[in-house]
């Protein structure tokens, strides 16, 4: 849920809209047609994150990774035309129609290689006396102001932090993920990446960076804590059904991770036959730990509301009612 989380939030500040329950679903004949183009972006991001955290255990950090995490996430979408998972080899431009008009003018494409191999060299110099942190905010800040692809820069400059954090031991899984106070402070984000090009004013964007991570890492806690009270909460209540409990919590632990789900798809992926599932789905109803989103009697859908809600504070708190 937190990937999803990231990968919906990072999207959003780059223009997409695509609703919490909407990049869940990982079936695009689910998803409205006019909306498909967003949802299969947050969709490729999740895909970037998941198999870029996973090749950390072979691979460290470096400009090969975020190129391969560049490709993936311009796989037949929007942008797939601008030489995905390679640095860009024209010029581009921040703001405005043109460069005659761009707010900010990133380097010269002839000078990304070589700038792109510093910075990958800045992750790993250990004679550089560098808090982790700051060394990251650094070169967030850099990442930015290099632009090295087409298209898709400040995603894959947002999940080089999470990339990062986890490469240094700092997390054991990506669960830190600052897209959303940045969205929530958009202007001061710009706005503090600016005074560094404009201004030389590094220290600004360092504390703002470093308040970002504190309040990410602040409310990841409260949610982490929740999330606890929960399944002891729930567990308790599974236990009350009996010889049925086990499949129940088989249903719970596929929940964590895709908090909306229909009867078929339970049984499908759980390998527990319909009659079983439909009753256990009437269980857990009853026990207010499933609520159904649909109000329909058939193609019902349901949700680990308490769980879902935990994930959506700065979005709106109910998903999108299914009317097809």
């Amino acid at each position: 849920m937190h990937v999803v989380k990231e990968a919906q939030t990072s999207s959003r500040i780059e223009g997409t809209q695509t609703e919490m329950d909407e990049a869940l679903e990982e079936d695009p004949e689910e998803i409205k047609p006019e909306k498909r183009d967003d949802w299969r972006e947050v969709r490729n991001y999740v895909t970037a994150m998941n198999q870029s955290i996973a090749a950390l255990e072979t691979l460290p950090l470096s400009n090969r990774l975020l190129c391969e995490a560049h490709a993936l996430l311009l796989q037949g979408v929007r942008g797939e035309g601008k030489t995905p998972g390679e640095f860009r080899r024209s010029q581009n431009w921040i703001g405005g129609a043109s460069l005659a008009d761009a707010v900010f003018i990133p380097p010269h494409h002839e000078e990304v290689p070589t700038l792109m191999g510093d910075l990958e060299a800045f992750w790993h110099n250990q004679e550089i006396l560098v808090p982790d942190l700051i060394r990251i905010a650094i070169s967030h800040y850099q990442f930015e102001t290099i632009h090295p692809f087409l298209d898709g820069n400040g995603r894959i400059g947002r999940l080089l932090i999470a990339l990062y954090l986890v490469s240094k031991g700092l997390l054991h899984r990506p669960c830190l993920y600052v897209s959303a106070h940045l969205e929530k402070h958009r202007a001061a984000y710009y706005d503090s990446l600016t005074a560094v090009r404009t201004r030389g004013d590094i220290g600004q964007w360092i504390r703002f960076f470093l308040v970002a991570i504190i309040e990410t890492a602040k409310r990841g806690v409260q949610t982490f804590q929740r999330i606890h009270q929960l399944r002891h909460s729930t567990g308790e209540k599974i236990a009350t059904l009996g010889a049925r409990s086990a499949n129940a919590r088989k249903i719970l632990d596929f929940l964590y991770n895709k908090p909306i789900a229909t009867g078929p798809e339970l049984s499908r992926r759980l390998q527990i036959s319909q009659p079983t599932v439909d009753r256990l789905i009437n269980d857990l109803l009853r026990l207010e730990i499933l609520h159904e989103m649909t109000g329909k009697q058939r193609n019902r859908e349901f949700w680990f509301r308490d769980y879902y809600l935990f994930f959506l504070e700065w979005n709106p708190p109910f998903p999108t009612p299914r009317t097809g």
